[in-house]
């Protein structure tokens, strides 16, 4: 069985296909981290858990000083390529766990789709400790899921899945359901308990058209798909371009992208 430590490292084996088909998150969302607080060229942000940069250059272009920690080292090198131009960037390379950083020295930390990879606590309280006083956490996240106007697409490839992921991982198939306000909620209380205040969540909706072709390369940068065996995984991917071919050709996904703020008294 392949270890979650291990499945958050195979990101970095298909770091340009990464870049080229994971979304970037809404405008919106933006609005409401930097209408919670304040970020201009006298600001220090750190963004835990960076990829390709699809979350960055939203926080680069307010001209802070921004510090990406990045745990692969292909993804690092990217990062550096793609914003080269920006004086104030920098990247970490390492686990965000094992790096040590200044306490009380970040105006904004934040994190896109990466912060579940961590152990809470240790999380936490390494971001508390980072933050000035008055400083933001924004954890934020997308969750896709297959769009209900694709019934019966939805389920030839849930019966896929039974055959060729559940069983490689040997686990039972869970109820899919599309994500909640309520699960935005729990997550955003969870800072509370390691001395956040002004907690607050906000949910973001938004529709993507994928090919087949285009829908397998999006599942070919999901780390618990990457780490099936390459035989197994080619077969399982091909049944699910067939069946997308089969209904009309194209995968309507709906993502639910949710961002939970926090602040440091």
């Amino acid at each position: 069985m392949v270890k979650n430590e291990e499945l958050s490292h195979t990101f970095d084996s298909a770091s340009k296909e990464y870049d080229k088909m994971r979304p970037g998150y809404p405008d919106e969302l933006y609005r409401k981290i930097f209408s919670y607080i304040n970020i201009d060229e006298n600001s220090c942000a750190a963004e835990v858990g960076s990829g390709s940069g699809q979350a960055t250059k939203p926080i680069l272009d307010t001209g802070c000083k921004l510090t990406a920690i990045e745990y692969g080292v292909n993804m690092s090198v990217l990062l550096k390529e793609k914003f080269v131009g920006y004086p104030g960037f920098n990247v970490i390379t390492g686990k965000f766990e094992d790096i040590e950083f200044h306490e009380n020295s970040y105006d904004l930390v934040f994190s896109a789709t990466a912060f579940h990879w961590i152990p809470e606590q240790k999380g936490y309280t390494k971001v508390y400790s980072m933050l000035k006083h008055g400083g933001a956490f924004a954890r934020f996240a997308n969750h896709p899921f297959i769009s209900r106007n694709n019934t019966a697409l939805a389920k030839e490839i849930e019966e896929i899945y039974d055959k060729y992921y559940y069983s490689y991982y040997k686990k039972q198939r869970s109820t899919v359901t599309e994500y909640s306000r309520e699960q935005s909620e729990m997550i955003a209380l969870i800072a509370e308990k390691y001395g956040f205040s002004d907690i607050r969540y906000h949910i973001f909706q938004r529709e993507r058209v994928f090919s087949a072709n285009e829908y397998i390369c999006l599942l070919g940068t999901y780390s618990d798909h990457i780490a099936i065996e390459k035989e197994v995984r080619n077969e399982f991917f091909s049944r699910i371009e067939e069946a997308i071919k089969r209904h009309d050709g194209t995968i309507t996904i709906e993502d639910t992208i949710d961002l939970q703020l926090s602040r440091k008294q």
